[in-house]
C-alpha cells in the first residue's frame, strides 16, 4: 500500500471515529444525529449509510468549503462539484470563488462549475464575498471597493486606518478598524454611521456582525479590557444606532474573534476566553458556555436551537492536540454542551445547510442529519 493511500485511510478512519461517537449519542430527547455519507476528498464516490433523504429543498444545494490544502463545493449527496488543491489564497462563497497570489494584478472570479464569471482588472487588492456581493479590499487593508456584475468598480471607500474585521447585510457594510473605530457604509459607498467604543487600554475592533435586516450591530472591541457591544437602530435615519447592551470580557484576545447572528437573529454567538458567549437579543442577557481550547470552526446557522463548533484541545490550536466537535443547545434556558466528539486532524471544516451537518478532517468529509425521534 502506498504511503499516500495509507494517509488517506487514516484520515477516513479519523472521521469514522467522529461518526461512531456522534451517531449513537442523542443531542436531546427529540433530536439525534444520523450519519448519511462519508466522502474521501482524493478518490472514489461517497459511501452512503442507508437511504439518502436530503432535507426538503436541499437536493441541489451545495456547501462551499476551504481547508488548509483543498477547497471547493460539496453537494448534499456527498458528491464534490468542485474539489481543488490550493496553490494560493482563496475566497469562496455559495455562488463564486477566486484563488489569487500575494499581489494579484487582476482577479478572475469563477462559478461553482469552475467556469470563469468575470475578470477584475487592476484590482489593487484581494476579493471577498459577503451578503451575495463582491468586494475588493485594498492591498494596504485600508480601502474597500464593491464590484459590479461586469467587473466594474461601483464605489470605493477609504478608511483612516487598516480594516481588522468586516460584515455585510441588508445593503450595509460594517468595518472594524485598527484604530478602534467601527464604520458603517451604505450600498452607495457612503458613510452613514461611525462609532468609537473606547473603554480599553488598546483600541482595536476585533469582531463585527450585522443582523439580516440591518437593524442591529454587534462589535467586539479593545484589548484589556475587551468589550461586547450590542447596538440597535432607534430612529428613522440609516445611521441612528445606539448601544443598548455592553459587557466587559476581561483582557480579551489579541486577534480577530468569531461573532455572528444565529437563529434568524434571535441570538448572537461570540468567542470569549473559556468558550462561547450566547447573547439573547430579546432579553438582552448573555449566557456563557464553557469549552476548553481554541475555536477552529463555527456553524453560522444555529437552526433548530442547535449550534455546532470545533475546538482544538488547547488555546494554541496545534493540530497535534486534537479537536472536539461540540454541539450546543442554545434554545435552552441555560445553553449547554450536549455532545462532544473528539477527532484528530490538521485540517478542519464545519458546514451546515438546514438539518444536514457536514464535518471535514484530513482528506475526508462525513455528513449527518438532525432528526427528531
Amino acid at each position: 500500500m502506498s504511503e499516500k493511500r495509507k494517509r488517506n485511510l487514516i484520515a477516513i478512519g479519523a472521521i469514522f471515529i467522529v461518526y461512531s461517537i456522534v451517531a449513537v449519542r442523542p443531542v436531546s430527547l427529540e433530536t439525534v444525529l444520523v450519519p448519511r455519507w462519508l466522502s474521501s476528498m482524493e478518490s472514489g464516490p461517497p459511501i452512503s449509510f442507508g437511504e439518502q433523504t436530503p432535507p426538503p429543498g436541499a437536493v441541489s444545494d451545495v456547501l462551499p468549503f476551504t481547508m488548509d490544502r483543498r477547497f471547493g463545493y460539496v453537494g448534499m449527496d456527498g458528491q464534490f462539484l468542485l474539489n481543488r488543491e490550493r496553490t494560493g489564497q482563496v475566497s469562496i462563497s455559495g455562488e463564486r470563488w477566486a484563488e489569487f497570489d500575494a499581489e494579484p494584478e487582476s482577479l478572475t472570479l469563477y462559478g461553482i462549475d469552475g467556469e470563469a464569471l468575470l475578470v477584475i482588472e487592476n484590482s489593487g487588492g484581494y476579493p471577498f464575498f459577503l451578503d451575495g456581493r463582491v468586494f475588493v479590499i485594498g492591498s494596504g487593508q485600508d480601502s474597500v471597493s464593491e464590484i459590479g456584475g461586469r467587473g466594474e468598480v461601483l464605489w470605493t471607500f477609504d478608511f483612516p486606518s487598516p480594516v481588522t474585521s468586516m460584515d455585510a447585510a441588508a445593503g450595509l457594510l460594517l468595518a472594524g478598524l485598527l484604530d478602534g473605530v467601527a464604520v458603517l457604509v451604505d450600498g452607495m459607498g457612503r458613510q452613514v454611521f461611525s462609532f468609537d467604543p473606547g473603554g480599553s487600554r488598546f483600541s482595536v475592533i476585533l469582531g463585527t456582525a450585522i443582523s439580516a435586516d440591518g437593524s442591529q450591530l454587534v462589535i467586539i472591541s479593545g484589548i484589556d479590557s475587551q468589550r461586547f457591544l450590542f447596538l440597535e437602530r432607534f430612529g428613522a435615519g440609516p445611521g441612528d444606532y445606539r448601544v443598548v447592551y455592553h459587557e466587559f470580557l476581561g483582557e480579551g484576545f489579541r486577534r480577530p474573534v468569531h461573532v455572528a447572528f444565529i437563529e434568524n437573529g434571535r441570538h448572537v454567538v461570540f468567542e470569549r476566553h473559556g468558550g462561547l458567549g450566547i447573547f439573547d437579543t430579546a432579553s438582552r442577557l448573555t449566557r456563557n458556555v464553557e469549552v476548553d481550547g481554541r475555536l477552529r470552526a463555527l456553524d453560522g446557522s444555529g437552526g433548530q436551537g442547535l449550534l455546532f463548533a470545533v475546538f482544538a484541545d488547547s488555546e494554541s490550536g496545534a493540530a497535534t492536540d486534537g479537536n472536539n466537535l461540540i454541539g450546543i443547545r442554545v434554545s435552552a434556558r441555560t445553553p449547554r454542551v450536549v455532545i462532544r466528539a473528539p477527532f484528530r486532524s490538521e485540517e478542519v471544516f464545519l458546514g451546515r445547510m438546514g438539518s444536514r451537518l457536514v464535518v471535514g478532517g484530513g482528506q475526508a468529509m462525513v455528513a449527518f442529519d438532525l432528526e427528531r425521534r
